[in-house]
């Protein structure tokens, strides 16, 4: 079974909205026919998507686990994850790419803040809803 984990393979558009170009569900569309050994279609990305292809597989693909970014696990390491499939238990980091308790803490603090903030407002936001409607119901 093929993993892939795309995280990484996104243009952020605002806080909650990401979006793919052309090139990246190219790759990504190239990086499956890779794995079931089937012609590469570049009609969708064109040159840049070949570009990325060749730079993560070579100027002759053939698949092989990129850590970071996909690896075809057996049923056996499937079961040996309990049956999960998040493709993070498979694929792994990025060579070079340390995950460490730190990073987490300090992202958990950041969302922490921003969630004390963003409640904060939605209260004084429900404050004026609901002056509103008293006013609107006296009137």
């Amino acid at each position: 079974m093929l993993f892939i984990d795309a995280r990484h393979i996104y243009r952020q558009v605002d806080r909650a909205h990401r979006e793919w170009t052309p090139a990246q569900i190219s790759f990504i569309a190239n990086l499956v026919r890779i794995y079931r050994c089937e012609a590469l279609d570049f009609t969708l990305g064109g040159e840049e998507a070949r570009a990325k292809i060749e730079e993560v597989f070579g100027n002759q693909p053939h698949f092989a686990d990129i850590p970071g970014l996909c690896k075809a696990a057996t049923l056996k390491e499937i079961e040996a994850q309990g049956w999960s499939l998040n493709p993070g238990r498979y694929v792994g980091v990025v060579a070079g790419e340390a995950v460490s308790d730190e990073d987490f803490k300090a992202q958990l603090e950041t969302l922490n803040e921003e969630l004390v903030l963003l409640n904060a407002q939605a209260r004084e936001l429900e404050a004026t809803i609901a002056g509103n409607v008293a006013e609107i119901l006296e009137s």
